[in-house]
């Protein structure tokens, strides 16, 4: 999941098959939800921007990218089993410190004085992953319940969850590009951590995440 290397002023903070994982996962949610607000928006029969890049109907589009998205979940899981052991055990870790992190944090958003915590992932990006994992795990579950089923009430019970949770995912996915783009002043420079060869700012990561990059360094000090 993450990388151990600092080489001079940069850090790989994600590895390559993470990364790529990654961005197979994010390309196919983005189709996923353009395709599904605009079948939500009552646009069925008006191709989308999409639906004529990709020649087909927007409810077909819909349907193959997520069970395409599916398949890379499923093949993630398989071949990442370590890495996501080790997202699962980060992203569940909470310490009574945390509280000092988020009442701090959106000051810091602006300052980028984060309060030091020594997890892989911050207080915030814990909360989000939880968030985040099960707001997609409902919509490719509930997905996959409506492509099978042809009517009926559980059809009908899985088609509000299903919407429902595309309101939700929706909130929690633009959040999330948000801070991810180093828009936001005491984010800047984080989208590089995902992004063009994922090595990332030491400076950066120190601000972030302090307790890993010091547990890269010590790695590279005194190697197993």
């Amino acid at each position: 999941m993450s990388g151990t290397r600092p080489e001079g002023d940069t850090v790989e903070r994600y590895t390559r098959p993470t990364r790529w994982f990654h961005a197979g996962v994010y390309a196919g949610v983005l189709v996923l939800l353009a395709t599904g607000w605009w079948l939500l928006l009552g646009h069925e029969g008006r191709p989308s921007l999409l639906a004529r890049l990709f020649h087909m109907p927007d409810t077909t589009l819909h349907k193959d990218v997520g069970w395409a998205l599916t398949a890379l979940v499923v093949m993630g899981l398989v071949a990442g089993i370590r890495a996501v052991r080790t997202f699962v055990i980060e992203s569940l870790r909470f310490r009574r410190s945390d509280a000092r992190w988020f009442l701090r944090w959106p000051a810091a958003v602006v300052t980028g004085r984060f309060v030091r915590h020594g997890g892989h992932f911050d207080p915030g990006q814990r909360v989000a992953n939880i968030l985040l994992t099960a707001g997609l795990l409902v919509l490719v579950g509930s997905g996959v319940g409506l492509v099978t089923l042809h009517g009926g009430p559980a059809f009908a019970v899985l088609a509000r969850v299903h919407k429902w949770a595309t309101y939700f995912s929706t909130v929690l996915i633009a959040g999330h590009v948000l801070v991810a783009s180093g828009i936001l002043p005491g984010y800047r420079g984080v989208w590089r951590s995902m992004h063009l060869g994922g090595r990332l700012d030491a400076k950066v990561a120190g601000r972030l995440w302090p307790g890993w990059l010091e547990r890269v360094r010590n790695d590279r000090r005194d190697p197993p």
